[in-house]
């Protein structure tokens, strides 16, 4: 089985930090966006990835090269963002006719992904929410069969989502509604769906099988991100890294805080994820994300993602500041 993961978006929510960095990048928990989806499918047992990269494609690449030499992995390009249907599309010829489990990139969520994989039928992880008109909703039988799917419906008739997981057995099949769609310009909200595609499979006799997620991480935006970044870093638990410079340091767990960081007269935690070779100094940091290669001088941060290579002096802020910016508050 292969696992197909489409990271080409433009991350525009989380903007200006996906000007520099893509989205599947950014930091959470002491990890990236990407290594907790790849670290949890390869601890499954998935060997073979196949990454849809567009927008920031270099650095995705660039990224599991190094830190997964010992995958087999290939990248796929998808110069235009046609949706998400598109970007899957792109990948038929290097899957073949073999079984897929295609994650969202920016989709992190608790499940028994080994049962998921051992399941004889095709499935898509779903998860009850207050408003589906913002996701693929799924209309579900007792069984647990999926009787129809509908891109961001107006009026939903069901408010089980769709939350990106979607093991797929007969691919041959999906490719063929996915190719039937776009030769047909069969479009949701002015993009090549994947939700559409899989009505098609449904629609000419294909068993979709739903199952449930325990918790669903959002990481689109900044708030949420935060969200999850706490709630993960209580999972995870705090790391840090032997390599740094500590003077009259209080840290208050659950933090995260990478190699070369050198930190002076600090309060740090709880929920900070901190990159590497940072400098923090006089500083209190609270439920945030910092960047690496980032200098913290005289400022209280609370509920702020701060990105690399940043510099800010100053006073109590929230912050939302992207990659190579240097900021006074003095």
């Amino acid at each position: 089985m292969k696992a197909i993961i489409p990271v080409a978006g433009a991350g525009t929510k989380l903007r200006p930090h996906t000007y520099t960095q893509p989205k599947a990048l950014i930091p959470l928990a002491g990890k990236t966006i990407l290594s907790i989806i790849v670290d949890q499918l390869v601890e499954a047992g998935i060997t073979e990835f196949v990454f849809v990269v567009g927008y920031l494609g270099d650095k995705i690449q660039d990224y599991v090269k190094k830190q997964y030499p010992q995958l087999r992995c290939d990248f796929v390009l998808q110069s235009e963002r046609e949706g998400l249907g598109h970007a899957i599309y792109l990948t038929r010829e290097v899957v073949g006719n073999e079984e897929v489990f295609i994650v969202l990139g920016d989709t992190i969520c608790e499940y028994d992904v080994r049962e998921v994989l051992d399941s004889t039928d095709s499935m898509l992880g779903v998860k009850k929410v207050d408003d589906p008109r913002n996701f693929g909703a799924a209309e579900i039988e007792e069984d647990g069969t999926i009787s129809r799917v509908v891109e961001k419906p107006h009026i939903p008739k069901s408010n089980m989502a769709l939350v990106g997981l979607y093991k797929i057995r007969d691919t041959s099949f999906l490719f063929a509604c996915l190719e039937n769609n776009i030769r047909e310009g069969i479009k949701s909200n002015d993009e090549y769906s994947l939700t559409d595609a899989l009505e098609c499979m449904i629609r000419h006799g294909a068993i979709l099988k739903s199952f449930k997620v325990q918790n669903w991480f959002d990481c689109g935006r900044k708030d949420t991100l935060l969200e999850s970044n706490a709630t993960l870093m209580k999972k995870f638990g705090g790391n840090v890294a032997e390599d740094h410079i500590f003077e009259n340091v209080i840290i208050i767990p659950p933090v995260s805080i990478a190699r070369g960081c050198s930190i002076q007269n600090a309060i740090i935690g709880p929920n900070v994820a901190i990159g590497e070779e940072t400098i923090i100094v006089n500083s209190i940091v609270v439920d945030s994300i910092i960047g690496s290669f980032s200098n913290l001088h005289q400022v209280v941060l609370h509920d702020s993602l701060i990105g690399s290579d940043t510099e800010i002096k100053g006073e109590r802020r929230s912050l939302n500041i992207g990659d190579n910016t240097e900021i006074d508050l003095g």
